[in-house]
């Protein structure tokens, strides 16, 4: 095996076994959260380029800094769905199915619900903060952005991207699409790349968060583990069961959950 080949197994080898299994055993029913996703944003798409379904899309689901707190809260979930107008809706499809799939089969629907909407709500609440700040600091943002309508589907993209690598340990990858945003912001420096970054921050939050229960659940079944052996000589057996002896709770680890 070739040198590349092995960073390439070691980088992506877990993340790939899993994903390849799951669609495997269950085909598209894998991933049915992603498909009703894919679906969803793509008759976003449609109604609002359409004369009479502009209004309704922007009105349910297009969030901006100048409007007010609470109804950017309530229009936030829809906004993961909708597409921006100055893109090609495939690339927008196509980031989804990918991306929101992977989560989908690593994280389980829920998860990826819940991070996709928290990095996608860090976008929001930073445009109003870098509105406050102003340009004149460095993390500030022009009033003119708070016309500019949020990421859509992209933010979410991103912190979710980054998640999954950290959690199947395939961290040159998610440092590369942090450091892509970061190019994106230096490159074109817009409140989406800024919005990106953002919901990148939230992300790593919620990675930290993670390893730490995670941390605090093995240190809580070691303790566990170090009293029972402490106590009894082996594990319980019922002599007339013929059952052999099982290995305590630490014989075998399982994969990390949060």
């Amino acid at each position: 095996m070739s040198p590349l080949a092995r960073c390439a197994r070691a980088e992506w080898g877990l993340l790939f076994s899993t994903v390849r299994a799951a669609l495997v055993a269950r085909r598209w029913r894998a991933v049915p959260m992603t498909l009703a996703a894919v679906c969803l944003t793509a008759a976003f798409q449609y109604v609002q380029n359409q004369p009479w379904g502009y209004q309704f899309v922007q009105n349910i689901g297009s969030v901006r800094a100048e409007e007010p707190l609470w109804l950017a809260l309530l229009r936030t979930p829809l906004s993961l769905f909708v597409p921006a107008l100055d893109l090609p809706v495939w690339g927008a499809l196509a980031q989804i199915l990918l991306v929101f799939g992977i989560a989908e089969i690593c994280l389980g629907w829920w998860r990826t619900l819940v991070i996709g909407y928290a990095a996608t709500l860090a976008g929001t609440l930073y445009a109003r903060v870098g509105i406050g700040l102003g340009t004149g600091n460095p993390f500030g943002l022009p009033a003119s952005d708070a016309q500019v309508i949020d990421t859509g589907p992209s933010a979410a993209v991103v912190g979710l991207a980054v998640f999954v690598c950290w959690r199947y340990r395939a961290y040159f990858t998610a440092a590369l699409v942090s450091a892509v945003m970061v190019l994106e912001v230096v490159v074109k420096n817009n409140l989406a790349g800024k919005e990106h970054l953002a919901a990148i921050v939230a992300v790593v939050v919620l990675c930290a968060i993670s390893a730490l229960r995670h941390r605090r659940r093995e240190t809580r079944s070691g303790s566990d583990s170090e009293s029972g052996s402490g106590s009894d000589s082996g594990p319980a057996v019922d002599p007339g069961s013929g059952a052999a002896p099982t290995d305590g709770p630490g014989s075998a680890k399982p994969p990390i959950k949060s």
